[in-house]
């Protein structure tokens, strides 16, 4: 082999040496969302986002079926856990998927909570979430503008038992603050429009003089709608303040049949929660809480969130 024939030849190996320790270097990271709405098609969009700017990240991603499904959020992590992932970002659907990432932790994974955390669980790295208990305040402290003492409300709980959902339910009555209000009906929703209409209607039916209706999650709201126009009530009749901004609730307030909704911002929830997993790989320091904030949206400013 001539001279150049050997150049040749050597530049060829040093590429494939180069691709081959390209791909050695990318790290495997998991992302799993709890189901299919916009607003966790919206983080799981940011984060593929993310990670095609970090050609190191080799993300892969899965998602549940419903809001409480907890049998298909633990295969996931099983699943995840199989395909050798380095790092794992979460929305857990239900505290009782921990032990499923004790046996990821235990696998040398860094797994980073997002959008809610477990109780008393110790094994993350980080939670990445907008803080609920704040998110919550906004609501009850705009409510308290509009609300008078002595005024009944009702409230559309998510998932009872999901602490980002209950600090929602719980910041909205500290955000209250000294207004004395009458809470006459509380009902679980599991953060469906379904069942979002069926309690709405069961709470005007109960309670026809409820002046406000709170939904700790968005996907019950356009339920709710439907439910106070089919009770036969003015769109001006009912408060209706909700929480995510997502699935119909932009429309609903540009309509009037919503007054308010807390937004969050799932896109930088799901760009921090990569970035963050990516950096506790590499075993840089991180903030063990990640604030990803939240605004409230209202008719006067809701060009700001479209």
């Amino acid at each position: 082999m001539g001279f150049r024939g050997r150049l040749l030849a050597g530049f060829a190996i040093a590429i494939a040496f180069a691709t081959t320790s390209a791909a050695a270097d990318k790290v495997k990271i998991g992302l799993i969302t709890k189901f299919p709405v916009p607003f966790y098609s919206t983080m799981e969009d940011a984060a593929k986002k993310y990670a095609a700017a970090h050609p190191e990240i080799d993300l892969i991603t899965g998602q549940g079926q419903a809001a409480t499904d907890i049998e298909g959020q633990i295969a996931l992590i099983e699943s995840m856990i199989s395909q050798g992932v380095k790092g794992l970002a979460i929305t857990p659907v239900d505290p009782t998927v921990a032990p499923a990432l004790d046996k990821a932790v235990a696998a040398g994974i860094k797994v980073v909570l997002v959008d809610n955390s477990i109780p008393g669980w110790k094994g993350q790295t980080a939670l990445v979430s907008t803080n609920n208990l704040s998110g919550g305040k906004i609501a009850g402290e705009y409510l308290k503008t509009v609300l008078k003492a002595g005024d009944k409300i009702a409230v559309l709980q998510g998932v009872p038992g999901v602490p980002a959902l209950d600090e929602r339910v719980t910041g909205m009555m500290q955000g209250l603050g000294d207004l004395k209000v009458e809470v006459v009906d509380k009902g679980t929703t599991n953060c469906t429009l379904e069942l979002g209409t069926s309690v709405t209607e069961d709470i005007l039916t109960a309670h026809p003089d409820v002046v406000a209706i709170y939904s700790a999650c968005g996907p019950p709201v356009p339920g709710a709608v439907k439910s106070i126009a089919n009770a036969g009530m003015a769109k001006s009749k009912i408060i209706l303040v909700g929480f995510d901004a997502c699935c119909g609730e932009i429309e609903a307030i540009k309509s009037g049949a919503e007054t308010a909704s807390v937004a969050q911002f799932p896109a930088k929830m799901g760009e921090l929660g990569i970035d963050t997993v990516a950096k506790a790989i590499r075993g840089e320091a991180v903030q063990a809480n990640v604030d990803t904030g939240a605004g409230l949206v209202t008719l006067q400013n809701i060009k700001d969130f479209e």
